[in-house]
């Protein structure tokens, strides 16, 4: 899928006023934010180079320019990395991605997280193993295997406005990363179908993806309406297992003596009541 890095920093400049930089906005303004010039000149390049460069024909970009230019632009760290994405994309291939696989030790890991809810997370967004009690949040074990995915959820079903109290927000962070995944992997047709789907589906979806933030899913709240136990006020963290940057492990941990954690107790009980499969992958 073809990452655009013109419309990427066209859509930060929008963010920027003349002002907040220091500079005299001058002259009637069709487009909000910095010009190209002014952004140049904040970055200390050419006007030239700068159009070159958003216009896409600039084929060797120096990391010192890459990094005046986010300076300039106010970029945060994953806004940084995308663009670097952009800039110099990975080699293209015919090949259709290999399906991804969770190590064994990684499966084992989730099952003995009997207390905290966690999954792992694959490309585009899907969901390729999880825990008992992960399951008895998402119910990922009941899916179809193509429905295991956090944007289809999202933006597909009815059911997610109402589980998640803070569907907007949600609804960002999934964009954000899966544009994201589209700047590391400008070619990967089933990324492609993906936005596709949820473009036509979706207008909120259409709407979040013009605007070309990004999101990296590290860490932060999560706020669920379980249909069972109520309200989960949690938060995630998230790691790459060692020699699989494709992958993250999520887990949702409450806090200590909360409402939330025993909420999460009588769910895992309750769930092992309904002898609900453990963790496990499907092909």
């Amino acid at each position: 899928m073809e990452q655009n890095i013109g419309e990427f920093l066209r859509s930060r400049r929008a963010r920027i006023q003349p002002e907040d930089v220091g500079l005299v906005g001058y002259g009637r303004r069709r487009v909000p934010g910095l010009r190209r010039e002014e952004l140049a000149q904040l970055a200390g390049v050419s006007v030239d180079y700068y159009v070159r460069l958003e216009q896409g024909r600039s084929p060797t970009v120096s990391e010192a320019v890459l990094d005046s230019i986010g300076r300039a632009l106010r970029l945060d760290e994953t806004e940084r990395t995308h663009l670097r994405n952009l800039v110099r994309p990975a080699p293209r291939t015919r090949r259709t991605p290999a399906a991804q696989r969770v190590r064994p030790e990684i499966q084992r890991l989730l099952a003995m997280l009997d207390r905290v809810p966690a999954f792992v997370l694959g490309r585009r967004a899907t969901v390729l193993a999880w825990n008992p009690l992960a399951n008895a949040i998402y119910g990922f074990a009941a899916l179809p295997p193509a429905d295991r995915n956090m944007a289809r959820f999202v933006f597909r079903d009815p059911a997610a406005v109402e589980f998640y109290p803070r569907w907007d927000t949600v609804a960002a962070e999934t964009v954000g990363f899966l544009h994201l995944e589209a700047g590391k992997h400008p070619d990967d047709p089933q990324l492609a179908a993906l936005v596709g789907e949820l473009s036509v589906n979706s207008d909120r979806f259409r709407t979040l993806w013009a605007r070309q933030d990004v999101h990296d899913k590290s860490h932060g709240p999560k706020v669920i309406s379980h249909p069972t136990v109520g309200l989960l006020d949690l938060t995630y963290e998230s790691f790459a297992p060692p020699g699989d940057t494709e992958q993250l492990l999520i887990t949702y941990l409450a806090e200590a003596n909360s409402p939330t954690e025993e909420r999460l107790r009588l769910l895992a009980s309750w769930h092992a009541e309904q002898q609900v499969d453990p963790a496990r992958q499907d092909a």
